[in-house]
């Protein structure tokens, strides 16, 4: 039966939106209180019908006894930051057809009875706990679109998040559902900014040449000096020459995106700044679902590692203290993404191989070749090769450990930095040194070789050690394999972002090296993330 007369109009009324959000709810109509399940049982066991496939969510009402959080009239403030938060979701990154806000507002609108009340009640609690699930902690599950993302992502408790609602201030509760870390502001913005540039014609036209350098001119220098003022990367100027300002523009420029900066737009400098806005508009909101799955505390200090930047970086309370480049799994080993404490270094290690390297060994171990190398028994004995008859096994079934003892040519070189994971991932030194003169570093079997591991291993043991560096060589020239334990163990964090910011809010872009960015992408427009506006 539908309601008629004032109670009707009071019903309707209190749960009106208006076009900025909710309209203001008269005094005379608040008559609809706490009370309402107990006085309206169609209200109660539309809103039981509403919830019932989400456990979470049954309890809670249940808990609280089906008393109405967003359809009381006193619930206006509640009902307008929801409608505010979810009309700013694609800001976001947010697949906002999800949360159906035309459809919710319109079925506020609707309300004529309490069964109508309750199901736009479960319609508003549905609405917000997905929306607060999303933006928390992201939209994806990504191990499942890419195996080698192991994150166990800070999914908030359902019950709990309604329960915190309720006692909270509706407006900053819903503000700070979103990660609070200075990245995301920043990352945030960012894209916001350049929705606006892609909204106004983009960078101007693409730099039609090859390469350009200082002292040139021409129809190519100006596009190039026009994307760069567009980026911010130099002043507004009419100079039409590759003079020294253009050279310094150039060089800022590449060291956003990773390129050697020697102020020269070579062919690879010409192909960065021609990226399309919306390229990196998809790279931006990409790390800002990646950004949702880390919203957990980092640690007052921990270690980043960038893989698509190649570098390692201590970071103490959000101020890098120590950077030095990596190298990185290859393509065909990549280095999956996890976090795990660091608790040890071992100095002077041995280096026991795992398995899938001593196959590419198999030839030389066999042939009594690859001398550097020992087999030893489940005792940590050595087994004599000439003891071994190699034909009766395979890399797989070889019943010996294959390790290199410590020592300058050993493939671990001085130290390894250990944070026991189960995928066998680790720091650590390495005797060949060349490969960090390249740009591009990915051509390890997974581990992440440092550059500079011994001044990576001072900085962790100085909170510790009066004076680190004599510590550690006293270690070190030992060539004796020793454990040193961190007295306080620190979070590693490896994580891959093709778009990031610098402290100073200056937008940087890496490669797709993995190719993981381009299917996250995919993955976030099949769940209806409009990426181009």
């Amino acid at each position: 039966m539908r309601k008629t007369g004032s109670t009707a109009r009071g019903l309707m009324l209190a749960v009106t939106l208006g076009v900025a959000g909710l309209a203001p709810i008269a005094a005379e109509v608040l008559s609809v209180r706490p009370a309402l399940a107990q006085q309206f049982p169609a209200f109660r066991q539309a809103l039981a019908e509403g919830v019932a496939e989400n456990r979470a969510l049954s309890a809670f009402y249940r808990e609280n006894g089906y008393q109405p959080v967003w359809t009381g009239a006193e619930h206006a403030a509640r009902r307008s930051a929801l409608v505010s938060a979810l009309s700013r979701a694609r800001e976001h990154g947010l697949p906002e057809a999800r949360y159906d806000l035309p459809g919710l507002m319109a079925a506020f609108n609707a309300v004529e009875t309490e069964r109508d009340r309750g199901f736009v009640e479960a319609r508003a609690s549905l609405a917000f706990l997905q929306f607060a699930r999303d933006i928390h902690s992201g939209v994806l599950e990504p191990s499942e679109i890419i195996p080698d993302i192991v994150r166990e992502l800070p999914r908030p408790d359902p019950a709990q998040l309604m329960r915190d609602f309720v006692a909270s201030e509706p407006v900053s509760f819903i503000r700070n559902l979103a990660p609070v870390s200075p990245e995301y502001a920043r990352l945030y913005h960012a894209r916001r900014e350049l929705v606006e540039t892609i909204e106004q014609g983009g960078w101007g036209p693409q730099v039609q040449a090859g390469s350009l350098r200082p002292g040139d001119t021409g129809p190519a220098v100006i596009a190039l000096r026009n994307r760069l003022i567009a980026m911010g990367f130099m002043p507004r100027v009419a100079t039409a020459r590759y003079d020294g300002m253009m050279q310094r523009a150039v060089q800022a420029y590449q060291m956003s995106v990773g390129i050697e900066a020697d102020g020269i737009a070579g062919s690879d400098t010409i192909r960065a700044i021609n990226t399309p806005p919306e390229e990196r508009l998809r790279a931006i909101t990409v790390a800002m679902e990646r950004e949702r799955w880390l919203n957990i505390p980092r640690g007052d200090r921990h270690v980043w590692v960038n893989l698509t930047d190649f570098t390692a970086r201590i970071v103490d309370f959000d101020e890098v203290t120590f950077e030095t480049r990596s190298v990185v799994g290859a393509r065909a080993t990549q280095t999956p993404e996890f976090s795990a404490m660091m608790d040890h270094m071992e100095i002077n290690p041995d280096w026991t191989l795992p398995r899938s390297i001593i196959a590419e060994y198999w030839g030389a171990l066999s042939s009594g070749g690859a001398t550097h190398l020992n087999l030893y028994d489940g005792a940590g004995n050595v087994v004599p090769r000439e003891f071994v008859d190699f034909s009766r096994y395979s890399p797989n079934t070889l019943p010996y450990d294959v390790r290199q003892p410590p020592g300058p040519g050993n493939a671990l070189g001085e130290v390894k930095f250990m944070f026991p994971n189960p995928h066998s991932i680790y720091l650590h030194d390495t005797p060949s040194r060349s490969l960090f003169r390249n740009t591009v570093r990915a051509y390890s079997h997974g581990c992440i070789r440092l550059q500079d591991p011994r001044e990576f291993a001072y900085a962790l043991l100085a909170v510790q050690e009066d004076d680190p560096v004599t510590f550690y060589h006293n270690i070190q020239r030992t060539w004796r394999e020793t454990s040193v334990y961190l007295e306080q163990p620190i979070p590693v964090h490896l994580v891959y972002r093709t778009a990031f910011t610098s402290a100073e809010g200056v937008m940087n872009y890496r490669n797709d090296i993995y190719g993981r960015d381009a299917r996250l992408y995919e993955a976030l427009v099949r769940a209806g993330v409009e990426v181009g506006a």
